[in-house]
């Protein structure tokens, strides 16, 4: 058995699927983006993080409302393709930059807005990932974390959780919204509001992006087929596997330390 780092498996995850996160419609467009944009509004000589940025769809959405994007990802096979898309869109205020979101390579109070997206699930410590957020933002800022979001139940919890971890090795844990408030209060931030979003997942292309073992596909859809029906309608499974999950938009603001 090979033995290798949570950040290793991270990087061999999605570095080879740069591309796939780049056009996945599920990460390329979606209700949280657009609260994201309300709630940073124009700012023209801001800086902003897009902290764990993956595809940077992020980045590419708040980089005509600021002054400067620092696109921020362990992977830098997914660094590469944010800066060529960058380019590609004509967005020459996007910047990259490799690091770990609990050890960010940036300065105190370096940024007027951290936002990060779709990328929390996967850190190896989230309060330690908070922290720095809260570290690199300054004091007047403003803070925009968005995820996937597990169910309170906790029959929904290990289920949600049994079966990303079979789709995606890397996975780390899907947090509840009360996770979530808890884990962002105890960073020193204030939590400002949380909006909630259901969202559609197809399941061949949600298994296809993380290039899932057939053998792992056939357990998922195996649990889906056995899960109880409170499970079942909670997900809204449907009969080729797809189901509906919850991600929440999450806005906060550094309390004085």
């Amino acid at each position: 058995m090979e033995n290798k780092t949570h950040e290793s498996i991270v990087g061999d995850q999605f570095g080879s699927q740069a591309g796939a996160y780049l056009a996945s419609p599920v990460h390329a467009r979606g209700e949280d983006l657009d609260r994201l944009a309300r709630l940073v509004g124009t700012r023209p000589a801001a800086r902003a993080l897009d902290l764990g940025c993956g595809g940077g769809h992020v980045a590419f959405r708040l980089a005509p409302a600021v002054g400067q994007v620092v696109a921020c990802d362990l992977s830098p096979d997914m660094l590469a393709a944010v800066a060529a898309e960058a380019v590609r869109r004509g967005l020459g205020n996007v910047a990259t930059e490799q690091g770990l979101a609990e050890r960010l390579p940036f300065a105190d109070a370096r940024f007027d807005v951290v936002a990060s997206r779709h990328s929390a699930h996967h850190w190896h410590d989230l309060e330690a990932g908070l922290r720095e957020a809260r570290r690199v933002l300054r004091p007047d800022g403003l803070a925009v974390f968005m995820d996937v979001v597990a169910p309170e139940s906790v029959l929904g919890d290990t289920f949600f959780q049994t079966i990303e971890m079979l789709r995606d090795p890397s996975h780390v844990r899907d947090y509840s919204v009360r996770e979530w408030r808890r884990a962002v209060e105890s960073a020193g931030f204030a939590v400002r509001s949380v909006a909630c979003h259901r969202v559609w997942l197809d399941f061949a292309s949600w298994t296809a992006r993380m290039r899932t073992p057939e053998d792992h596909v056939r357990a998922i859809r195996s649990l889906q087929g056995r899960a109880a029906a409170e499970i079942a309608e909670y997900f809204a499974i449907e009969a080729d596997g797809s189901f509906t999950i919850d991600t929440m938009t999450l806005e906060a603001v550094p309390t004085p330390h």
